[in-house]
């Protein structure tokens, strides 16, 4: 899969609703329940990080959940490729690039949202072929204002901004003719998740689905 099918992949993911959910899942029992209210406030495309011994496992158990596109984040190594692809991930994230792991996503066909910070960064990820990119950390590198001002000379790269993002800034980002969507952590809160309120996370992404 080479870098340009990535991003068109890529691209139809973050179309899919205007927040990516940013998901630490500690608890795999979780899990499906967490997808399901995701889901049903109107947000299929998920992020796990593999920041917990059990990100793996909860990815498997979420591609089972029906309508949801779930993807693994904190891609470091070619390894960590393989696992998320075995996984059942169908698409991955990262905080920054190197060869290595854009040569793995290549090579399993996981499509990748590789992560950038600086207007260099992004052009060298561009003559890559990568025209979909994520920018991270949104807040501590400049946020809205930063991921503007790099859209003025490279228009032809869209975003998908993470880190710092919440309720109160999302709609900064989005605003921005470069940024096809945000991914966040506020629509599932860690004590909801451990309380398995899912009628109050569903209400949360309801609300988070309705940005534009």
């Amino acid at each position: 899969m080479t870098p340009a099918e990535q991003s068109i992949r890529a691209a139809e993911i973050c179309l899919l609703a205007p927040v990516v959910p940013v998901l630490v899942i500690d608890d795999v029992s979780k899990a499906q329940g967490l997808a399901k209210a995701l889901i049903t406030g109107g947000l299929p495309a998920l992020e796990v990080t593999l920041r917990t011994a059990g990100a793996l496992e909860a990815i498997r158990a979420m591609a089972d959940v029906e309508g949801g596109v779930v993807g693994a984040g904190t891609l470091l190594t070619p390894a960590d490729v393989k696992a998320a692809k075995a996984a059942g991930a169908k698409f991955g994230v990262s905080p920054g690039a190197t060869q290595k792991l854009l040569d793995a996503c290549a090579e399993y066909e996981l499509p990748l949202l590789p992560g950038a910070a600086t207007a260099s960064e992004v052009m060298a990820l561009l003559e890559q072929g990568y025209t979909v990119q994520k920018f991270f950390p949104a807040e501590a590198a400049g946020g809205a204002p930063m991921l503007k001002s790099i859209g003025g000379p490279i228009p032809q790269v869209r975003f998908c901004p993470t880190g710092g993002v919440s309720l109160k800034n999302a709609n900064d980002y989005l605003s921005l003719p470069n940024v096809m969507c945000v991914g966040g952590s506020w629509v599932a809160p860690a004590a909801m998740v451990a309380a398995g309120d899912w009628a109050g996370i569903t209400a949360l992404a309801a609300e988070a689905a309705k940005l534009s």
